[in-house]
Formats: structure tokens, sequence, C-alpha cells
């Protein structure tokens, strides 16, 4: 959908990061499952097995276990946003996203991970 192309546009041109984009469930867990990313964005209401499954999955079994994982969706329930939140998920923002939003989001998400890896070494 449209949601898609913006958050592409705004990550890009906002942040300057590369953005790879997945069609459907199966499609993002492939690619999480070869690559290790700053930050991952992902759809609830993606085709396929569902967003849920796919954070569980990518949580469980992928080299991103560890990578911020914001979730975008149009579900607003406080039910959807528990069972997002005890599956890993980094943050939850609902639909319609303000651009300022999401960006402020990726990036204190980016910044946070490096901050955790300088500490670390």
């Amino acid at each position: 959908g449209p949601t898609r192309l913006l958050v592409v546009r705004i990550l890009s041109q906002e942040l300057g990061v590369r953005v790879v984009l997945a069609g459907t469930c199966e499609q993002a867990l492939l690619l999480a499952s070869e690559t290790v990313y700053d930050v991952i964005v992902l759809d609830l209401l993606m085709p396929g097995i569902g967003g849920l499954a796919v954070l569980k999955e990518i949580r469980a079994h992928s080299p991103n276990t560890t990578t911020p994982i914001i979730v975008v969706t149009v579900v607003s329930d406080a039910k959807t946003r528990e069972q997002c939140m005890s599956a890993g998920a980094s943050e939850y923002l609902v639909k319609p996203i303000e651009r300022a939003a999401l960006a402020a989001s990726v990036k204190a998400q980016i910044e946070g991970r490096k901050r955790a890896a300088r500490t670390k070494s």
C-alpha cells in the first residue's frame, strides 16, 4: 500500500538510510534470515502468516534477534499492542503515522543500538 512507500521515502530522505522492502511475510522472513539490519519496520497486516508471527520468528531464529523492530499498524487496540511488545517489538506506532514521529523513532532505535554496541565492546 501507499504507506509502505511513504515509510521508505521518509527513511531514505530524512535519515539517509538504505531501505529494503518486503512485500509479504515470507519475503520478510527470508530477508531477515540472510541479513542483519539496523532496524526493521514491520507492518502487522502484511500478506501471509501475519506480522505478529513474523515478529516472533525473527526474534526466535534469525540474525536479527536483537535488531530494533518497529511495528506499524492500523490496529490500535491494547491487546494487539501488548502481544507485539511481549513478542519483542521495540516500538508500536499506529497509522496514520506522522513523518516526524516515524523518523524520530527509527533514529532513536538505531542510535540506541549503536550506544549499546559501544558499551559492550
